[in-house]
């Protein structure tokens, strides 16, 4: 059986995203087709599934990571801001982003909150590993290099 770790991130994201846009309880709210993504960026994502990009990137992350708070994800999420003649400088990423998208995720039973930070529930776990494996069989048959991958 093929697990969150067999398989690219981006391949394993692009199909969660797939999944989870199939979900009633996961959805972008009205303020998202304008928001940034944090105070590094100059302009709001372009993609309009980015919503659902972001959320399967947070999954995977508290899956790969373990316990893990909306601090922490700020700061995988982050980036160099441009300051003009200064120096870049590093900004953590938008926390009312990853707080609604961890809210949408723990309503669809994917993910649970515990005192140490929020884990991946059993349902989450199989969840991925099922998408996991079905990603890597969509791989294999179009890269025969990755079977032994």
């Amino acid at each position: 059986m093929t697990t969150v770790y067999d398989i690219p991130p981006d391949v394993l994201i692009e199909k969660v995203a797939g999944e989870l846009k199939a979900l009633d309880s996961i959805e972008a709210p009205e303020w998202a087709k304008f928001a940034k993504t944090g105070v590094h960026k100059e302009m709001p994502p372009k993609d309009s599934d980015w919503w659902y990009i972001r959320a399967a990137s947070v999954m995977r992350r508290i899956y790969m990571d373990g316990p893990v708070g909306v601090q922490r994800l700020r700061s995988v999420y982050g980036g160099k801001q441009n300051r003009g003649s200064k120096p870049s400088s590093f900004r953590k990423g938008s926390g009312s982003v990853i707080r609604k998208i961890l809210q949408q995720l723990e309503a669809a039973g994917f993910i649970i909150n515990t005192p140490e930070g929020r884990k991946v529930s059993p349902a989450g776990r199989s969840f991925m590993d099922k998408v996991a494996n079905d990603a890597m069989a969509s791989v294999t048959e179009s890269v025969p290099a990755m079977a032994k991958y």
